[in-house]
This record gives C-alpha cells, structure tokens and sequence, in this order.
C-alpha cells in the first residue's frame, strides 16, 4: 500500500503525470448536437478536482489497484473515477432533508463505538480507516481525515481499550446474537487484532455469527494472495474456529463496478472460497457508476462467478455533499424489476432503503407511498425498534431528480417543517432549526 494516493498534493502530482493535456467529455447517451461537450485542458480538470476537494465530505485515500484500474485517457467517462475524486463542476445541491449521521447511529449507539438498532444485532465500529475513501461514505461524520465540511469527525480507534466496553455490552446483551465489525474499514486491522477481535466475539455464548465488513477485496485484492500478508490467514482461521463451534464467520465485501474485478480479484476471492471463508457481497447504486440495467447485471453476474454471493444493491443514504451521486427511488425499483427473474433466486441481491433518521432497512419495493413530483417516498417498519413498532419514516429523492415544481414544493415542505418546529420548541420568530427527524415533513403536508 505504500503507492496509495492520501492527500490532495499527492493526486494532483498523480493526475499531472497521467492525465492527457487534453481531456475528452464525459461520453454521453444523447445525440451530438452543435453544443456537444468540447474537451479541456489537464490544468482544467485538476482545478475542478481541487474545487471538489474543498467542499467534499470525504477526504481522499485511494489504493494502487484502484489507480492502475481507472481511464486515465478518459477520466470523465470512467465510473471509478466517479467513485473516488469529486468534480466541484458536477456537485448538486444538497437536499434540505441530508445531514451527515443519516442513519443516526449516534442516537442508537448505548456505548462509544456500537450501534444497537436492531434487537438482535449490533454494529462494532472497530476503525475509522479504510484502505480507500469512497465519496458517499454513509459515516462521513467519522471516517478519514477532517474536510473542510465535516471539520471534526469522530474517532473509532482501534485499540483494545476502546473496543473493552463495546465488547462487555454484547456480552451482557444476550439478544445480540449477530455482530458486523465495520467501521472504517476492517482490512485496516492487523492480523493479530482481527483474530483476537473474532475470538472474543466467537467466545461470547449468545454470539452465533461474526461478519468483517471490507472493500478490501475489491480494492486492494494483492494483499489476499499475497503470502506475507497475514490478514486472508486470520480470516480463515477465524471462520474455521467458528465453524468448529457451530458459529458463522463471514466476509461483507464491496463492489460497486465489474471495472473493480481485474485477475487478481478473482485469485484472491478463489483463495478465500478455498479457504472456507463465505464472502458476501453489498452494493452502493450510484448515479452514473452502475445505475444502468447492463452495468448492474453485469456486475451481479460477475460477483457470483467468484463464488461471492450478491446480498444486497443499497440506495444511496442521504448524506451531505455527494447528490451527484444519489438516484431517486425510482431507479433502484426499475433496476429489480429488469433483474429479478433473469438469474438464480439465491444469486439475486435484495435492492433495500436504509432508512434516514434510523428506520433501519426495508426492501425498496415495499413503500406505502410514492410522489414522484416530490420524491417523497414514505416506509413502514412494522417491527423495529422497542416502542417504534409499525412507524412510518421518509426517504426522499435528490433535487435534481425532481420536475422544477417539485424542487419549489420541498423547499416550500421544509421551511414549514422548520418554522413548525420553531413554534413548538418556542424558539424567537428569528432563531433557527434545521429538521431532519422522521416525519417532520410529513406533518407539514
């Protein structure tokens, strides 16, 4: 890893080396006309990246294997590109619904580090590092380096002293039988903390399942088949000593595009399949990567053929800073109804909304309501959370999905919202709040 690229300078040192002097438009679907996209200049391109840097959420890290695999030739066409370095040219608007813990997993987190949401699993956040930084990071708030945007972020350091009191909560919650250990990223652990990590999870009784979450696979697959890399042995040893007990260890991969999927991505996923290890593969839609019919099935296709099985095709979270990349819900519900039925029922992924404000997940297709002038999209969880059973959340389209009338209608919804807000926190006629919370809009209708 030590070709990673992970600061501004370092990018553009990069991007100076390997860009052309002249940079073709992004390729387009629409017929050419007299005002077609012209080309623009190396220099161009790096100040609309440095414009994009200022103002994004994430800050940059980006593997070898991600560098070696992006157009450099065609930048502006290429979906990984997209993924990883943010054009100030090709920001939208945020929704004034958007805020950077979404998910509020800080309102469900009993102890620093682990979100307990769901009665019988819980999130370890054992790391706020990955091997990359992807854009539409759904923890912004705490993974990476500070940004101009999010000036503070969280930290989940991973040492034994912090994980201490997340591990004493799982043991002394008997209902947490399932545990994700994310982050961050766990490929950034060291061998000896990811089998120690495990151990401790495997040796709690009620624990019946252990799942690593990490991109590593798909960004920095080397490190798999590389044998003085002792992480890919941890894993088995791990999932195999799981087994022995009657436990379930698995691997929660990330591949957003089949351009991520080189030779040595599927040497490292047949090494792991040969070494028991079940991986399991998630999927972020997003807008211009894999948002079409053939990309999207393509990808499915190709994750199954590395015995990786595709578990899941999320909709973007509705975090700040990257709209750009966010597809309303309309997108995610044409893309399961072309695909399902066209490939094995056990290799189709669920296509899921995680919900804003901490509705958890919900198939995309189960909505109550759908106004598309709006974007409003409106969930029901029939059991979720304690006291939260059959609770209606929203979730909402980018603005710039949306008919000009809608637009105006958000904006119009919101600042009702707010001002009804205001009103009943009895704040000045001048003071004011910003409403995210689940329903707040729906109260304004």
């Amino acid at each position: 890893m030590n070709a990673t690229v992970q600061t501004p300078a370092q990018l553009f040192a990069f991007l100076t080396s390997v860009l052309p002097d002249e940079v073709p438009p992004a390729a387009s679907s629409e017929p050419r006309s007299t005002s077609a996209p012209k080309p623009i200049s190396k220099s161009q391109l790096i100040e609309d990246v440095a414009d994009g840097i200022s103002k994004a959420p994430m800050s940059i890290r980006m593997s070898p294997h991600i560098l070696s695999s992006i157009d450099w030739q065609h930048p502006l066409s290429d979906p990984l590109f997209r993924q990883f370095i943010p054009l100030g040219s090709r920001l939208r608007p945020d929704h004034p619904q958007l805020r950077f813990d979404s998910l509020s997993e800080n309102s469900d987190s009993p102890v620093p580090g682990l979100v307990h949401r769901y009665p019988d699993k819980a999130l370890f956040l054992s790391t706020s590092v990955c091997p990359v930084y992807c854009r539409f990071c759904t923890r912004s708030y705490a993974v990476g380096l500070d940004t101009a945007s999010v000036p503070r972020k969280q930290r989940f350091l991973p040492i034994a002293k912090r994980w201490e009191p997340m591990l004493t909560y799982v043991a002394r919650t008997p209902q947490v039988n399932d545990v994700l250990v994310s982050g961050g990223d766990g490929y950034s652990l060291e061998p000896e903390q990811l089998l120690s990590l495990g151990r401790r999870l495997l040796g709690i009784p009620h624990v019946q399942r252990v799942r690593f979450a990490s991109k590593g696979l798909a960004v920095s697959p080397s490190r798999i088949i590389d044998p003085a890399d002792g992480w890919a042995a941890a894993l088995e040893r791990v999932s195999a000593e799981g087994r022995a007990m009657g436990k379930s260890v698995s691997l929660q991969t990330h591949f957003n595009h089949p351009r991520e999927i080189s030779w040595v991505t599927e040497q490292a996923a047949k090494r792991l399949f040969s070494g028991g290890v079940t991986v399991r593969n998630q999927t972020v839609l997003l807008n211009g990567v894999n948002s079409d019919f053939e990309t999207m099935n393509e990808l499915i296709r190709k994750v199954a053929a590395m015995n990786i099985q595709p578990y899941y095709v999320l909709q973007g979270d509705m975090v700040r800073g990257v709209e750009d990349l966010r597809t309303p819900l309309r997108t995610i519900l044409d893309l399961e109804a072309r695909i399902r039925g066209t490939i094995s029922g056990f290799l189709t992924p669920n296509f899921i909304v995680t919900l804003p404000g901490g509705g958890g997940k919900r198939l995309a297709c189960s909505y109550e309501t759908y106004d598309q002038n709006t974007g409003l999209s409106l969930f029901r969880t029939p059991s979720h959370r304690r006291g939260e059973d059959n609770q209606v959340w929203e979730y909402w389209d980018p603005l710039w999905s949306l008919p000009e009338p809608g637009q105006k209608d958000v904006w119009r919804m919101a600042e009702a919202a707010n001002e009804t807000a205001r009103s009943e926190s009895g704040m000045a006629a001048g003071g004011s709040q910003e409403i995210n919370s689940p329903g707040s809009v729906i109260n304004a209708l």
